[in-house]
């Protein structure tokens, strides 16, 4: 039998993360993949091939919208090869796992692929290709999350679809129904609006991206509905139907007024679910709440002492950096190492057009908290920029402690907020002042300009340029 100082029990973002790190601080390392390629979710139906899609759409759209005015003529009529748009996703997916592969060769991490299982916390069972046991000091469960549904949709997965299954189309739909208006359905919806999708999201809530300041759904909805996106928001699902190739979507409103969509594919995107199938945990010790995510306490660590979990299986946001930061966390523990984590700092990203970013507390949250704040906001049409590549929609939004003018929340929609959101945890990470913000110098013409003004705005609203 073969024993390591740290088995990871999962290949995602944070399980292969963790196992990187637990390697590079001299211990040796396994880590446990169920499936045949490592990187989990996000790398192989999540993340990576989602915005592999955004990417490729988003060029069609320009093709048929924007190349005219740009002084770019195409001869002919723009067509979409949905099979080789399919096909380039997948070359991204594969490059990217094969440098997982790469990664687990440089760093000496044996991989064992089959499901893991506990015998007890030092002994782990894997079934795969062939059986065996391992053992290991400790342990770091990184089983992540599986789609989410509703308890009287049946998902045959190929008119009632999860995101998985959304993501390898063989056509475009003629209208795709989608429930639940977070990131994941918002983000494939507008893939397939691009296309020529007609597109209909049925949201629980009065808005979508809920967890999100008002004011980025407020805009993003604005954006969409130009887009000819149909939005029935406050509206309960109460029942989904398969006829032929037809899926019919009954929902209530708050008056209970029942509405009845129907179209050829229907995408249940109402979250997802911490995975845990199959882990045995009760035979190490490591209990799970009433969610199914495993318990643990600030460290990260379980009831059993030697065992930790990261991740989606654990409270907080699903977000893969999140997890990447969680798994770095708990390798440095297991070192003896005094890592943090400032759990108010990780950015949310929505991969949509305009993108939509955010990080600290939005404005209900200040509130409901009864923190007295400023608020500085700065349009992204005012910008050169954004003028230049006809990306206007979005703002960014600075929020500030009223009296220390320390920055509390940065949210943002337009383009490339993705990675200007940076800026805001960078600056927040050393609680930095709006003003601090606003004496920077940004490069011009650029969209961090936006930060910059933004800043400006909240300091005794002096926007240069709006």
């Amino acid at each position: 039998m073969k024993s390591y100082d740290v088995a990871v029990i999962g290949s995602g973002p944070g399980g292969y993360v963790a196992a990187i790190r637990c390697a590079q601080l001299g211990m040796k390392t396994a880590i446990i993949e169920k499936y045949n390629t490592l990187g989990g979710t996000c790398l192989n139906v999540g993340c990576i091939p989602s915005k592999a899609l955004l990417d490729s759409s988003h060029h069609y759209h320009d093709a048929i919208t924007h190349f005219e005015e740009h002084g770019i003529d195409i001869p002919g009529d723009v067509k979409v090869n949905l099979k080789q748009m399919i096909a380039r996703k997948q070359s991204v997916v594969d490059q990217t796992t094969k440098g997982i592969d790469f990664l687990m060769d440089k760093n000496k991490i044996e991989v064992y692929h089959g499901m893991g299982s506990f015998k007890d916390a030092t002994h782990i069972e894997i079934k795969g290709d062939s059986d065996t046991t391992i053992e290991a000091k400790n342990t770091i469960i990184a089983t992540g999350s599986k789609p989410a549904s509703l308890p009287f949709i049946e998902l045959d997965k190929e008119r009632i679809i999860t995101s998985t299954e959304a993501l390898s189309l063989t056509e475009i739909p003629k209208h795709l129904i989608i429930i639940g208006g977070g990131v994941i359905g918002l983000e494939l919806g507008q893939v397939y609006r691009r296309l020529g999708a007609d597109v209909s999201v049925v949201e629980f809530m009065d808005r979508i991206i809920p967890g999100m300041d008002a004011s980025l759904s407020k805009e993003l909805t604005k954006v969409f509905k130009k887009q000819k996106m149909k939005f029935y928001l406050s509206h309960k699902v109460t029942e989904v139907t398969r006829k032929a190739k037809e899926a019919i979507v009954k929902a209530t409103d708050k008056k209970g007024e029942e509405i009845s969509l129907k179209g050829d594919y229907c995408l249940v995107s109402v979250g997802r679910r911490p995975y845990t199938d199959g882990l045995n945990a009760e035979a190490a010790g490591v209990k799970l709440n009433d969610k199914g995510q495993v318990e643990v306490d600030e460290h990260l660590r379980t009831a059993a002492s030697n065992i930790y979990a990261i991740g989606d299986v654990v409270r907080g946001a699903m977000l893969a950096h999140k997890a990447e930061e969680e798994g770095v966390m708990v390798a440095e523990i297991i070192a003896g190492q005094k890592p943090h984590i400032d759990y108010n700092l990780i950015p949310g990203v929505v991969y949509t057009w305009p993108e939509v970013a955010a990080v600290g507390k939005t404005e209900e949250e200040l509130k409901e908290a009864g923190i007295e704040y400023k608020s500085g906001q700065f349009p992204m049409r005012a910008l050169g920029r954004s003028r230049a590549s006809m990306d206007t929609d979005g703002f960014v939004k600075i929020l500030a402690d009223k009296q220390t003018d320390e920055v509390l929340g940065v949210h943002m929609i337009g383009a490339r907020v993705a990675d200007l959101i940076a800026e805001a945890v960078t600056a927040m990470e050393y609680r930095a002042s709006a003003e601090d913000i606003a004496r920077m110098s940004h490069a011009h013409p650029t969209y961090a300009e936006a930060v910059k003004e933004a800043a400006l705005a909240a300091t005794e609203n002096r926007a240069l340029h709006s």
